[in-house]
């Protein structure tokens, strides 16, 4: 090749601006460049995202209200029944009453939420056609199939004031499986891969028995006969200081996961949830001090908006943080990093 061609390729090879300067003048220029100017940045902030922008996990489709519906009015139908045996056995008949009618409405609201969700009524019995001990939608479906016809035997039979027996049955046949039917919508929850529900697998269902407990004993101060209400007034203080004890403890435990609990909707329902159960446990504390209709009612319904605020904004939380991919994958890289995953 000949001095010519080696200058005419260099030069069609050249790309103006592009070459790298070399030397000592590289060496000044970027001096020159960098007085006056702070430190540039030469790694860009991390940024979560997945192939052709699609998310990492598929938000749940579930609507909101059915769905966080679902979870308040199974666990309120649930410890009611607790309470309306423990009304029945101890002859507390306005208390047994108005519970047996609570936990047989909220459940039939409940799976009517459910229904609606799905879109079809035989969606639900389809569930019916397989038995899966580890699958926790299929144990749901085979524990509402059992609990609801329960249900509504114990509170037909107290309505019409016959079949005393099979009421009775019926009653503590509730009873057995209501703490069941109040907690295992958590275990459904926690299930699934959503990092704000699945990192809160071990205190979920203990915050879920809380409010629960808490719903079923604002229903019972909102309804039953006030010389009744000791052991509602009861339930209620206990439900109150489990589900907040569990929830905090919950999200001590969950690191980054809990992160969406403390932001936006979430955050706004859990913050009114904490106030109304706190408050409406005050006030059924107090209620036993000062009998009267007008603060038991009131403590009710503080009980029960407060246990619906924590299902709504537990729904939610979950929601967002199945929307930002950081949530999934800086607790992978972690569990990578030490070797715990």
């Amino acid at each position: 090749m000949s001095g010519s061609d080696v200058t005419r390729e260099g030069v069609q090879g050249a790309r103006p601006g592009r070459d790298a300067p070399v030397g000592a003048s590289a060496g000044r220029r970027r001096c020159r460049r960098g007085r006056g100017r702070g430190e540039q940045p030469m790694v860009p902030e991390a940024r979560f995202s997945s192939y052709y922008g699609k998310p990492i996990l598929n938000k749940p489709t579930w609507k909101a209200l059915d769905i966080a519906g679902y979870l308040y009015l199974g666990g309120l139908a649930g410890a009611s029944s607790l309470l309306a045996a423990g009304g029945h056995a101890t002859g507390r008949t306005g208390l047994a009453r108005a519970a047996k009618l609570g936990a047989a409405g909220a459940i039939t609201l409940s799976l009517g939420a459910l229904v609606h969700d799905l879109g079809r009524p035989a969606r639900f019995v389809n569930m019916l056609r397989v038995f899966k001990p580890t699958s926790p939608m299929s144990m749901g479906s085979w524990l509402l199939a059992g609990y609801a016809p329960l249900t509504m035997a114990a509170a037909a039979a107290d309505v019409v004031g016959r079949y005393r027996l099979v009421g009775a049955g019926a009653t503590a046949g509730a009873a057995v499986l209501g703490p069941a039917v109040a907690t295992y919508t958590a275990v459904l929850l926690a299930d699934t891969a959503v990092p704000s529900w699945h990192e809160g697998y071990r205190e979920l269902p203990f915050v879920f028995a809380g409010s629960a407990a808490g719903a079923a004993a604002g229903l019972a101060l909102a309804c039953a006969p006030v010389a009744q209400m000791g052991p509602a007034r009861r339930m209620a203080v206990l439900g109150a200081a489990l589900e907040t004890a569990a929830f905090q403890r919950m999200k001590r435990g969950m690191g980054l996961s809990a992160e969406p609990f403390e932001q936006g909707r979430a955050h706004r329902l859990l913050r009114a949830a904490e106030s109304l159960t706190a408050g409406g446990a005050a006030l059924a504390a107090c209620a036993g001090l000062r009998p009267g209709r007008a603060l038991a009612v009131t403590a009710g319904a503080a009980l029960l908006t407060g246990s619906a605020a924590l299902r709504f904004g537990v729904f939610h939380a979950g929601v967002a943080s199945a929307e930002d991919p950081k949530y999934t994958v800086v607790p992978q890289r972690e569990r990578l990093r030490t070797g715990t995953g």
